[in-house]
């Protein structure tokens, strides 16, 4: 398991009550860190206020955080060999980003298959389609019971695609499913998803701390 880290370290300082966390974020932040030395995927999957969570972490992964990220100076001078001033101000702006998904993004897929086939089977098809084994599943359900976010784990199962289920301590079916959960303390959806953006954060924060410190 990692060494203490500063960034899950703040998250516990401002939010006493996450404490109890402690030795799921850091196996969470060992497999996302194991997930980016490998170059891999990290899907995400969410309904409601969960669904624009899924592309907030999306936004802090593919792009600079805190950091900055500027490209390895020997992909910098790629882009000026090939492109001249317009590729160096190109590479100057582009940044290191990780690799994540959120299924959310294909409107167009999701409505096919919930038209033609089973809505609760959207997020679940997919992950079939595009993940690979060794890839990570990122769920986020407030009560641990969404059934879209049940059958999509039992995919990822079955896939070879490790999961984490982030929710609440309602204790729902989905925890039964997940490889990790982290269970915030709280049972109101609304004081959940208060929770889920500081842990969420601290863990985007880690993980670029570690690979672009």
């Amino acid at each position: 398991m990692q060494t203490k880290n500063s960034q899950i370290e703040k998250l516990f300082e401002r939010y006493p009550d996450l404490d109890c966390l402690r030795e799921t974020l850091y196996q969470v932040l060992d497999e996302l860190l194991r997930l980016y030395e490998r170059d891999g995927i990290l899907y995400l999957a969410g309904n409601g206020g969960s669904a624009a969570d899924c592309d907030h972490i999306c936004g802090e992964l593919m792009k600079g955080f805190k950091s900055k990220r500027p490209l390895p100076e020997c992909v910098q001078e790629n882009f000026v060999s090939l492109f001249g001033e317009e590729g160096a101000d190109t590479a100057k702006k582009l940044q290191s980003g990780l690799r994540a998904v959120s299924l959310l993004s294909h409107p167009g897929l999701l409505s096919a298959f919930a038209n033609d086939v089973d809505p609760e089977l959207c997020f679940a098809q997919q992950l079939w389609a595009l993940s690979r084994p060794g890839d990570l599943f990122f769920a986020i359900s407030t009560g641990g019971g969404a059934k879209n976010i049940l059958r999509a784990l039992m995919a990822a199962r079955v896939k070879g695609v490790k999961s984490i289920l982030l929710t609440g301590n309602r204790h729902g079916i989905c925890e039964k499913f997940a490889d990790l959960v982290i269970a915030v303390p709280e049972s109101e959806t609304y004081k959940i998803q208060e929770y889920h953006l500081p842990v969420y954060h601290a863990l985007c924060l880690a993980v670029e701390e570690v690979l672009f410190s």
